[in-house]
């Protein structure tokens, strides 16, 4: 009797344990209650379809974590904190959207919120609570096999009007410049960001476009330019993606 006893009092304290590692932030997080299993094609970071297929549909709406468009393409270790339920490492997200619901921090897609639970019977009872208590810390997105892409968005218009956002960013740093450069003389223009994670220009320069990326920590500091080996061809059009030849684990 004083050992089936003392098994679930074991679980639940190294459980507790687990969670007391003094990394993570503790906040709430829900759900998107209306939406496929995976996340949103129309999300504020501009991603597209990307957003809510990246990571599995592991991905996530965010309220102050946002930072105008700047956390776009973060990754969070995300875990509820009821030992019923959760699992010790929770589920890792990356953010593709902007949004909060009663104090929330995240808006998580309905497959990462499950994600969270030890097995589809606990999942099931997250969903149905709707709103839990959370940990979450930042991580670096892992992108095996990838290099930062470029998706030219739809809105572009050789040779008028250049619109782009980066892929498959890896580590756990920001792209927070974006420099555009004309490759026969090296001259280049810093970029504006117009929304979301979304790189915009007027009368892009002609010819082969190179890129320079301003990498830096969530303080903005410990900054590094990051030079892509590709190029963005001569003959970009929207809704293409170019593979830049580069990644990061910064």
């Amino acid at each position: 009797m004083a050992l089936s006893l003392l098994c679930p009092l074991l679980v639940t304290f190294l459980f507790m344990q687990t969670l007391a590692d003094t990394s993570f932030i503790q906040s709430r997080a829900a759900y998107y209650p209306n939406s496929e299993e995976k996340g949103t094609d129309v999300g504020a970071c501009g991603f597209g379809s990307f957003g809510a297929t990246v990571n599995g549909g592991d991905v996530s709406a965010a309220s102050d974590l946002y930072r105008n468009g700047v956390g776009c393409g973060a990754c969070y270790q995300v875990r509820c904190r009821n030992s019923a339920y959760c699992s010790g490492n929770g589920v890792t997200i990356v953010i593709t959207d902007q949004g909060s619901s009663a104090n929330t921090d995240f808006i998580l897609s309905q497959r990462a919120f499950g994600g969270m639970a030890i097995n589809k019977d606990a999942a099931a009872s997250l969903l149905a609570l709707g709103i839990v208590d959370i940990e979450y810390r930042r991580v670096s997105c892992s992108y095996p096999g990838k290099n930062i892409t470029v998706k030219i968005h739809e809105s572009s218009n050789n040779p008028h009007y250049l619109a782009f956002v980066l892929w498959f960013q890896q580590g756990s740093k920001d792209i927070t410049a974006v420099q555009l450069c004309e490759t026969e003389n090296f001259v280049c223009k810093l970029l504006d960001r117009s929304h979301g994670a979304v790189w915009t220009t007027t009368a892009p320069p002609s010819g082969p476009l190179g890129l320079r990326m301003l990498f830096s920590d969530e303080q903005g500091e410990d900054e590094s330019w990051v030079v892509p080996v590709n190029n963005i061809p001569q003959d970009w059009k929207a809704e293409e993606t170019y593979d830049l030849g580069v990644q990061v684990n910064q």
